[in-house]
């Protein structure tokens, strides 16, 4: 097995040591953000740092890396309008979610340059990615600066869920897998999710047993 001391990653040249970095944590979720700015520009991109923080209430984070140089736009319509959707990442819109990650102008919408199909719901003031088989809405709660790596924590709280029924099991449990969802790889590599089986809650002195994926809906 391949030992990498500290001294040894800190001299690699700095696109090498950011793809192995990124990969050696393991899969990560793949997500495109979809915000809308206070003058109506739409803007969707892609994340690889959305992490689920609690149920009750429900929440999840992500990482916007630091402001600037033409990064930030889907923090800063956040911060404007509160309101945020998550849409997963099926197999078919992994290249133009790819190129959403690239630093277009803020009065540019990346639905329309990258043929990303939107989808406008009534009474929704933020759009959603079609073709996404899970969707969320949610809104700003608040955020952490971190200090180590001039990033910022952002904390959001899920409002609504839209869902392919078809992924949804009677224990509210979805098959990602069945839904096509993608995970990412380090900071390129796309890989479909697969669901191999479903275990038991783990408990001491209790036997584990798989979980039906039949969905029974």
């Amino acid at each position: 097995m391949k030992h990498i001391k500290h001294k040894e990653l800190q001299s690699y040249e700095r696109i090498y040591r950011a793809n192995l970095v990124n990969s050696v944590t393991g899969f990560k979720s793949a997500n495109l953000l979809a915000t809308r700015s206070k003058d109506g520009v739409d803007n969707v991109a892609i994340f690889s740092s959305v992490t689920h923080l609690g149920s009750d209430p429900a929440l999840f984070s992500f990482v916007q890396r630091p402001l600037g140089h033409g990064a930030g736009h889907t923090y800063y319509n956040l911060k404007e309008t509160g309101k945020i959707t998550l849409n997963h990442i099926p197999v078919s819109l992994v290249n133009a979610a790819h190129q959403s990650s690239a630093k277009y102008d803020k009065n540019i919408s990346e639905f329309e340059e990258l043929e990303i199909e939107k989808l406008e719901r009534d009474g929704y003031a933020v759009p959603f990615v079609k073709e996404s088989p899970v969707q969320l809405v949610a809104e700003y709660v608040n955020e952490y600066y971190l200090e180590e790596n001039n990033c910022i924590l952002v904390i959001c709280k899920i409002t609504e869920v839209f869902l392919d029924p078809d992924i949804l099991h009677e224990d509210g449990w979805l098959d990602l897998g069945k839904a096509g969802t993608v995970t990412i790889n380090g900071l390129d590599g796309y890989a479909a999710a697969k669901t191999e089986k479903r275990l038991s809650y783990a408990q001491v002195d209790k036997e584990l047993y798989e979980i039906s994926l039949k969905t029974g809906n």
